[in-house]
């Protein structure tokens, strides 16, 4: 089965990439502002900006990654159930730091306390780091494989899943939702406060640069089937060039003052990381390591035809109302935050 055919398996598992992949864009920048909070933030309102930059879209995002989380449910029920009770403790580690994270957005300015808001300050700095952290390690560990048994079960420990190539791969993601984080900031803010957002653009795409080739050399040895996956697709050339020419347009188009510019190419490069991930992947959704032939994959692990059948026109209906429901939003709010008596 080629990766092209129109086979409803194939197509539920591209769905599936493409809800992740617009979930890790559009919340990636969330959790770079969060990250960025107590950073680049000195006075109480230009935390208040920062809050308001992402307030009205924050909690849109996330729909992005409950329709993914369902589609994946809906279409490949045993990837779901072996996923979310193999990296449980993960799992829950990550949704505690997505609550916290929300409640300190919604709590912060409730109270005018300085000790109250310098509480949740450090929620929602800790909740998007550690979320970033974890969604980046469990990208790893699936690059990487994780042992599933014959039985379809995951066979290793939490610790298992803490290896060097997946701490790496946490790291590049904590680096690049900060850089995605503070070209969005750059677009939201103006003054003072946008200057000193400015002035991390650089540093952080440094650093991400450094990541991005030692993780993509670790690649090579530590996930040698995504690397495999080129000889088969030779189109995956392509794609990797255009994200290595979106990572270096970043500092140009930040550099020149063309700000929209810069945050359309880290989005590309997160996209574009994520279509690696999934073409280099297909068919298998969870990689067994070291037992191959126990992977889970979008044939062996998925649902009923006559259930995919009913679930994509059930998605041909929902996708573009979320698509539409984003743009809308996004369209509304667009421009610098101006604070009010309703922000945050």
């Amino acid at each position: 089965m080629n990766f092209g055919s129109l086979d409803l398996n194939t197509i539920w598992f591209a769905l599936v990439g493409v809800l992740l992949t617009g979930y890790v864009v559009l919340d990636g920048f969330d959790f770079g502002v969060g990250m960025l909070h107590l950073l680049v933030a000195k006075r109480d309102e230009e935390r208040r900006v920062l809050l308001n930059a992402i307030g009205p879209v924050w909690d849109g995002n996330e729909v992005w990654l409950l329709t993914g989380g369902g589609a994946l449910f809906a279409a490949f029920p045993n990837v779901y159930a072996t996923v979310f009770s193999g990296f449980y403790l993960a799992l829950m580690a990550l949704l505690c730091a997505l609550i916290f994270r929300a409640v300190a957005i919604e709590c912060r300015s409730k109270h005018d306390a300085p000790g109250w808001r310098a509480c949740w300050d450090a929620a929602f700095a800790a909740g998007s780091t550690v979320a970033a952290l974890l969604l980046g390690v469990a990208m790893g560990n699936l690059a990487r494989g994780v042992p599933i048994g014959a039985d379809g079960e995951f066979a290793g420990s939490f610790l298992g899943l803490l290896n060097p190539y997946s701490l790496a791969m946490g790291v590049l993601t904590v680096v690049l939702f900060a850089l995605h984080g503070s070209l969005y900031l750059v677009l939201k803010t103006e003054g003072e406060l946008q200057a000193r957002v400015r002035r991390w653009v650089a540093p952080l795409g440094t650093v991400f640069g450094v990541c991005f080739v030692g993780v993509t050399l670790a690649t090579v040895f530590g996930a040698p089937r995504l690397v495999a996956a080129f000889g088969r697709l030779p189109w995956l050339y392509a794609v990797l060039a255009a994200v290595v020419a979106a990572v270096v347009a970043i500092p140009l188009a930040a550099k020149r003052g063309k700000e929209f510019g810069a945050f359309l190419a880290s989005a590309t490069t997160i996209a574009g990381l994520m279509v690696l991930f999934a073409a280099g992947s297909y068919p298998v959704l969870v990689f067994s390591n070291p037992s191959p032939e126990h992977s889970l994959t979008a044939f062996n692990a998925a649902s009923s035809p006559e259930t995919l059948a009913v679930m994509l026109t059930i998605a041909l209906i929902g996708m573009p109302l979320v698509v539409g429901y984003t743009a809308f939003i996004y369209r509304i709010f667009r421009g610098k935050v101006k604070l009010t008596k309703a922000s945050y």
